[in-house]
């Protein structure tokens, strides 16, 4: 990684004392767009013609570990879709890693490979994947479409429970367990899957809380989020077990493996909208099996001003004009935001779910993801975005 000048927000720290209550905003209004306006490109680095932002940061070391949370807001910009989003950090940059391969100075090794033409998925002696800190699934149009006096036919869009329509969505998360690589210097970026010259405002910001809490070590293992240019979309669960082989040159005790999973793509019949089991097995055995999946999609309503709206008819027992309650036939509207989907919903951010593993011995381990996905024909474009990482102690 080139050395580069590094912005310092770190004060109030003496070096010689444990720091204390801390927070750092990273990102402010940042675009994240398409080819369109780049804004600051002193201190932000953009890949993808713009849909990764990164930066190097440097925040206090806390010697007795403290609590760490992470905040992402985000703002249409006039993107009026729903789109993937990921936060993620760099975390062993003497190693290759993805924004080398990104400005073309590195190469992801062969055995990274999660299938051909699938590079950069797999950790390997000599290269770590990006640790995600947050996924996120971008609303349709919030901000940008919620003012109806400029988008004035937005307001048919609005059912009547909902009042307005927000102005961002604000996702806050606990990454307590990754204190380890979100202190010191890192590198840290946001990729969301736009393909407008508008994209989308975000804000990334990190607290700190300074309260002594024990360390715990961080080990990616994989990731199937395309940060980089000329990564294929992930579609090859519906052909084949996702293999990670790895070594530990240590014991590892306290060992829980956190596992993030979202599926996409292929339309109404599509892996986004089907329930589709995923199966994780550690050294063979199954730890983790259970068809990920969200069905409360409606209470993000106000989030998707955008969001294709049609009618659908319904029965109601209801009061009439007396205050007698009656059956009735009524039509509602439902969104596209709506609909139930697997493992996230516009506007939503996504929990990786947590596996306890115990004691992990020295040597060979491995890792298989098995995700009966759907093939692809013509522009369905399914496909699942994983990423796993494990924590533990010496």
């Amino acid at each position: 990684m080139v050395a580069e000048n590094i912005p310092s927000p770190i004060e109030n720290n003496s070096p010689l004392q444990e720091p204390k209550e801390f927070s750092v905003e990273v990102f402010k209004d940042q675009l994240v767009n398409f080819g369109g306006e780049t804004g600051d490109t002193v201190t932000v680095k953009r890949l993808q013609n713009g849909r990764v932002v990164y930066k190097k940061i440097k925040v206090p070391v806390y010697k007795k570990g403290t609590d760490v949370s992470i905040e992402v807001k985000l703002r249409s910009n006039g993107d009026k879709w729903d789109k993937s989003g990921s936060c993620f950090v760099v975390t062993n940059p003497e190693l290759i890693d993805v924004i080398d391969v990104s400005l073309g100075k590195e190469k992801f090794p062969a055995n990274s490979f999660g299938d051909k033409g699938f590079g950069g998925v797999l950790k390997t002696n000599e290269y770590v994947p990006a640790l995600e800190l947050m996924r996120f699934m971008s609303p349709f149009g919030v901000g940008h479409y919620s003012d109806e006096k400029k988008y004035p036919k937005i307001k048919y869009n609005r059912p009547v429970y909902i009042p307005k329509w927000e102005n961002e969505v604000v996702w806050e998360k606990d990454i307590s367990e990754l204190e380890s690589v979100v202190t010191g210097e890192f590198y840290i970026g946001v990729w969301i899957d736009t393909w407008t010259p508008d994209g989308y405002s975000v804000d990334v910001s990190l607290k700190y809380s300074g309260r002594p809490r024990p360390k715990l070590k961080v080990l990616p293992l994989l990731n199937t989020v395309y940060y980089v240019e000329g990564q294929k979309i992930p579609d090859f669960f519906a052909a084949k077990t996702l293999d990670l082989n790895f070594s530990t040159n240590q014991e590892m005790r306290n060992v829980k493996l956190y596992y993030t999973t979202t599926g996409h793509g292929g339309h109404s019949g599509g892996d986004e909208f089907i329930k589709l089991k995923n199966e994780v097995f550690f050294d063979s055995k199954l730890v983790f099996g259970k068809i990920p999946w969200r069905d409360d999609c409606a209470s993000f309503r106000r989030f998707n001003p955008s969001s294709g709206v049609w009618t659908k008819k319904d029965s109601a027992y209801a009061y009439n004009e007396n205050f007698e309650r009656e059956f009735k036939e009524i039509e509602e509207r439902l969104a596209s935001s709506d609909l139930s989907r697997s493992n996230w919903c516009p506007g939503s951010s996504v929990m990786p779910y947590r596996i306890p593993l115990g004691a992990l011995k020295k040597g060979l381990h491995g890792l298989q993801v098995k995700i009966p996905g759907t093939a692809n024909k013509k522009d369905q474009f399914n496909h699942w975005l994983v990423s796993a990482y494990i924590t533990y102690t010496e």
